[in-house]
């Protein structure tokens, strides 16, 4: 009969399992991380590059000089920006222009002057529909217009003097707005722009590609601009390249001709003012589009060359006109100059922010810590296989029936709830940008109340949640988890090396019981049968032969965290050495058929070291339990082959399956006059998943396995056989991010023939986890 105290601890359980908590929320899968004690999976760390403020600015601040009133000679009156020009006769608004004459609309119109086709002009001359101009001469239509001197169609011009459209002004006439201008009318340039006589030559418009001049200020490069905003268009879209070398003659850039129709415009640009300056490959890429982002950056290395001009000797080189234009267009460009300033002022704070807090320029550090709220019930007490059922698990001791040989059964009760921590610290340097040295430190104090119920062998194996563990031996001691150095051979192969290589971090990986977000039990994130090195000292080769094919192979000699070292870590003992105690080869062959379905083959081949005379977990993979000769006497060291098969399949976006099946064979050799053995063993596992579930990042994972089922040499186990029956699970879990940082992650199993006997209570197990990742 169930107590008081058993029906309080239901109570508390069925709450447990409901789920109720705090909500809190996901992670952040930038972490590496693995288990202490068995299946476990690693997130790939980045490497980190070198921050350096220089690197991070591309541009200065841009000091833009106010262009004082300039004095011209004089003009017959006030210039009006609205109003085009004409010269001494009244326009018709239907007409281009005329002077003393007629002109067809159809015809742009000629003069004894140079005519510009973008500006039809004409003065005293009949103008045939058919040709573009003429003055006392016939023009070829296929010639833009002549009369007495050849004219550049990209430099307009007039006869008294050159007009520049964007600045239109005349001399004495009135002018219909309509109308584009002539020669010597009265333009009004705005009540408060001086007044000019002086010819002003217009570039016509153009779309340039304007590089910072080696005596200019930077003003932006785009791959070092991480937040200029979508309008500014992709890294290679800013010309304004703080690489770019300051040509001195237009003819320096390869893609630009004489016979380009901005070819003077670039000339000037260039060997005038000095800003102009083409790519590194010599170069100015003409034909591509420019944003006004790009436009404002080339205007402001003109307007500091400019100003450095009029500062020194060189000032009187600076036309009027260009003054004129440059602070039509600084105006114009004002919003666009103001916003590149407020950016590069704004990279310079977050520089210096990162620059004082960041945490080091080679070195990157992540961490899990995780609370775990945990209990388990089974209503009746739970048959073991040891001499002492009442010890604490990891002091259990097996032993067999002097009379009958069959192992010694205990029972044992329901444990109480507990509360525990664990906490996992990565630090991930990289010296080159593509190495990095992985060092993983852990503390924790978990010890699942499913222990409670296991054989000798079978702790933190069974209806166990993988992250209430205690880190290292004792707890709340800072250990060792993980330190290894992985660096490239080529773009396909890599190497890993060191004294402490976490196995499943590499091997046996499955995207749907990944421990952080999946299946959260030791029996569901990894194979029970695999290895006997869930970390180890030694060396890993990854060649990633195609994209649909990789190949793992690697060699551990056991360095295990969680193990004394007065017993364990033979890689480490100079009498066992890092070939002579427990290790383990593994090769590991993944085939993606596809980018939703991954299956990988494993083998493994093993070296067991006895301890005691004892061979069995925690280092004697693939057995869970303890063998020795079938009759109590010793064992010398053992060798093991396991056979694993693993997949996930993402049938769509909301729904995948996965699952496992492993088969071992253990060789054990007596050290009495018993015959050589063979203990087989095989576990399964099948599981689907339901993605998105409820909230995007959520998954739902539910699994049924099979953690331990021996198939031949039971015989030879004093802990894990029972009395033949079959252990079986089903798992559910539920990842629920709340926010970036924060996850929460209950988890219920239910275990039938705990510890292989068919005739142990059903156990019931529920976990509450908050995760935190930062």
């Amino acid at each position: 009969m169930v107590n008081n105290a058993t029906s309080v601890k239901a109570f508390w359980l069925s709450f447990l399992i409901s789920g109720a908590a705090v909500p809190l929320g996901p992670i952040a899968a930038t972490a590496q991380i693995q288990d202490t004690s068995t299946p476990e999976v690693a997130l790939e760390a980045s490497a980190v590059p070198e921050a350096t403020p220089d690197a991070a600015l591309a541009a200065v601040k841009i000091e833009i000089p106010p262009l004082a009133a300039i004095t011209a000679a004089e003009t017959n009156s006030a210039v009006d920006r609205a109003l085009p020009d004409t010269d001494t006769a009244w326009v018709n608004s239907a007409l281009p222009q005329t002077d003393a004459a007629t002109v067809d609309p159809a015809l742009p119109e000629t003069d004894a002057a140079t005519v510009d086709p973008a500006l039809p002009q004409t003065d005293a001359a009949t103008v045939d529909p058919a040709l573009p101009e003429t003055d006392a001469a016939t023009v070829d239509p296929a010639l833009p217009k002549q009369d007495i001197a050849t004219v550049d169609p990209a430099l307009p011009e007039t006869d008294a003097a050159t007009v520049d459209p964007a600045l239109p002004e005349t001399d004495a006439a009135t002018v219909d707005p309509a109308l584009p201008e002539t020669d010597a009318a009265t333009v009004d340039r705005a009540t408060t722009t001086p007044e000019i006589t002086e010819a002003i030559r217009e570039l016509p418009p153009q779309k340039l590609e304007i590089a910072n001049s080696p005596q200019s200020q930077q003003v932006a490069e785009a791959s070092k601009v991480a937040d200029i905003s979508s309008e500014t268009g992709s890294a290679d879209d800013l010309s304004i390249q703080e690489d770019a070398a300051q040509v001195t003659s237009v003819s320096q850039l390869s893609d630009v001709r004489p016979t380009d129709w901005a070819f003077q415009a670039l000339q000037s640009l260039v060997e005038r003012y000095g800003c102009i300056a083409g790519y590194p490959d010599g170069t100015f890429r003409g034909n591509r589009a420019m944003t006004r982002y790009e436009f404002a950056a080339g205007l402001n290395a003109c307007l500091d060359q400019i100003t450095k001009q009029l500062g020194g000797s060189t000032g009187n080189l600076v036309k009027r006109e260009d003054l004129l234009a440059l602070q039509r267009l600084q105006e114009e460009f004002a919003a666009e100059l103001a916003t590149l300033r407020g950016r590069v002022d704004a990279l310079e704070a977050r520089t210096a922010e990162l620059e004082a807090n960041q945490f080091s320029t080679t070195t990157k550090l992540n961490a899990f810590a995780w609370f775990n709220l945990s209990g388990a019930f089974a209503g009746k007490r739970v048959r073991v296989e040891a001499i002492n059922g009442n010890a604490a698990p990891l002091d259990r001791v097996p032993g067999r029936d002097p009379v009958t040989n069959r192992p010694i059964v205990q029972r044992v009760d329901d444990p109480e709830i507990t509360f525990s921590h664990l906490i996992w610290l990565t630090l991930t340097t990289s010296f080159t940008g593509k190495d990095q040295l992985v060092t993983q430190l852990a503390v924790g104090n978990g010890n699942s109340p499913a222990n409670q119920y296991t054989s000798p062998g079978l702790f933190n194996t069974f209806g166990t949640p993988f992250l209430d563990q205690t880190a290292g031996v004792n707890s709340n001691e800072v250990i060792l988890r993980e330190l290894y150095y992985q660096f490239p051979v080529s773009n396909s192969l890599q190497v890993v090396i060191g004294p402490r290589i976490n196995f499943y971090r590499y091997f046996d990986n499955n995207n749907f019981s990944f421990f952080v977000d999946g299946a959260s039990s030791f029996n569901s994130n990894n194979s029970t049968l695999l290895t006997a090195t869930k970390r180890g000292a030694g060396a890993l080769a990854l060649w990633d032969i195609s994209r649909r094919l990789k190949l793992r192979v690697g060699y551990l000699g056991e360095s295990m965290e969680f193990l004394p070292s007065s017993v364990f870590n033979s890689a480490s003992n100079p009498s066992q050495g890092l070939f002579g105690g427990t290790n383990t080869s593994t090769a590991e062959l993944t085939f993606s058929p596809s980018d939703r379905a991954n299956l990988r083959f494993l083998y493994s081949r093993s070296n067991i070291q006895q301890i005691g005379g004892l061979i069995g977990a925690p280092n004697g993979r693939p057995i869970n339990g303890l063998a020795d000769d079938g009759f109590g006497g010793r064992l010398g060291n053992a060798t093991a082959n396991t056979y694993s098969f693993n997949f996930d399949w993402s049938l769509s976006r909301r729904f995948g399956l996965f699952g496992r099946y492993g088969y071992a064979e253990t060789n054990i050799f007596p050290k009495t006059d018993r015959p050589d053995g063979t203990i087989k063993t095989q576990s399964y596992m099948l599981g689907f998943a339901l993605p998105d579930l409820f909230k995007k990042g959520a998954v739902f994972t539910a699994s049924f396995l099979v953690p331990f089922d021996v198939t031949g040499g039971r015989r030879f186990l004093v802990s894990g056989g029972g009395n033949g029956g079959k252990q079986y699970e089903i798992e559910a879990t539920y990842y629920l991010p709340v926010t970036e940082n924060i996850s929460l992650v209950p988890a219920f199993y239910a275990i039938w023939n705990a510890n292989n006997f068919d005739n142990n209570p059903t156990i019931f197990v529920g976990n509450l986890r908050t995760q935190f990742s930062f």
